[in-house]
């Protein structure tokens, strides 16, 4: 069973920065989506930002500019630099992964988040003066 764990959540004041990590216990083919995802109670879970095995990149609008989402395959690791937050970025914040998928798959996940597969338990950002 694939595990993912994330973590680097916290609190953080508005225009401040996070960076959250998410380690993946093992990739089962090298073609991959992998993704950062994020829900506030009570509202549908939205896509952040993908990334796919090509190194193609998606963000959505609200984050475009501020975060930037990388991996490091020698260390099965992905993670999220988040810059100038603001008060609407606080949620809990999933990374995800789907194996086989790629290219607009990928793109698509963006905005579709059950196209993902694993998951992991989530981690809290919460933007606040």
């Amino acid at each position: 069973q694939v595990q993912l764990v994330e973590s680097g959540g916290g609190s953080e004041q508005p225009g401040g920065s996070l960076r959250l990590s998410c380690v993946i216990s093992e990739y089962t083919n090298s073609e991959y989506c992998l993704g950062w995802f994020r829900q506030v109670t009570g509202k549908e879970r939205e896509g952040v930002a993908v990334i796919d095995s090509y190194g193609t990149t998606n963000y959505a609008d609200s984050v475009k500019g501020r975060f930037t989402i990388s991996e490091d395959n020698a260390k099965n690791a992905l993670y999220l630099q988040m810059n100038s937050l603001k008060r609407e970025d606080s949620a809990t914040y999933y990374c995800a992964v789907v194996f086989g998928g790629a290219g607009d798959y990928c793109s698509r996940a963006l905005f579709a988040y059950q196209r993902m597969y694993y998951w992991g338990k989530g981690t809290l950002v919460s933007v606040s003066s």
